[in-house]
């Protein structure tokens, strides 16, 4: 279906030389002299490359729908993962390239919001806040402080993250998913 340049707004799906690209910015110009035309921020859904683009008035845009859908996370078998769909209960399989980074913190059982075009899932967006446990790390001792420094420590997906001294193997914290850091120690 085509738009015109008026119809855009954040979080349209536009198809521009047969790559699907959601429009993350926008702003309507409309100089004293000429006609209107609109600068758009877009980000490619796949490759994540961004772009920033200025159509005119006349220009007619190829616009798809995109949908959100709820999936689970089941399981892992090689560089494929296997995902519930939560609303139909059918199984989607969605290679490790289109998860991309998400794959460091993807648990079991986790769920995720999907971005599809017709059946096809164009990209996983974790939730902002992760709950993990710690499977490894040096011990901390008595007195350590939050203030005091940070240590490595691997959680239950195998990432290894940055955590206060006072964490400790089997402790559960709560992680920042977008920019993996540890924002707090969450009690049992």
């Amino acid at each position: 279906m085509t738009i015109s340049i008026n119809q855009i707004s954040s979080g349209t799906g536009l198809r521009i030389n047969s790559e699907i690209f959601l429009v993350t910015e926008y702003s309507h110009v409309k100089p004293g002299k000429g006609s209107a035309f609109v600068r758009v921020k877009l980000k490619n859904v796949k490759t994540h490359q961004v772009l920033d683009r200025t159509f005119k008035t006349a220009d007619k845009l190829d616009d798809i729908i995109l949908e959100e859908r709820k999936l689970q996370n089941l399981y892992r078998s090689g560089d494929d993962f296997y995902f519930m769909d939560c609303r139909s209960y059918e199984e989607k399989i969605i290679p490790e390239d289109v998860i991309g980074d998400a794959v460091h913190f993807l648990q079991d059982h986790l769920e995720v919001t999907g971005i599809c075009y017709g059946d096809e899932v164009l990209k996983i967006v974790l939730p902002i806040f992760i709950i993990a446990e710690i499977t490894h790390t040096e011990p901390g001792f008595k007195g350590d402080s939050s203030r005091a420094g940070t240590k490595p420590a691997t959680i239950d997906t195998g990432v290894m993250i940055q955590v206060p001294l006072f964490v400790n193997i089997g402790d559960r914290v709560k992680i920042d998913t977008r920019t993996g850091s540890y924002v707090e120690r969450v009690n049992r």
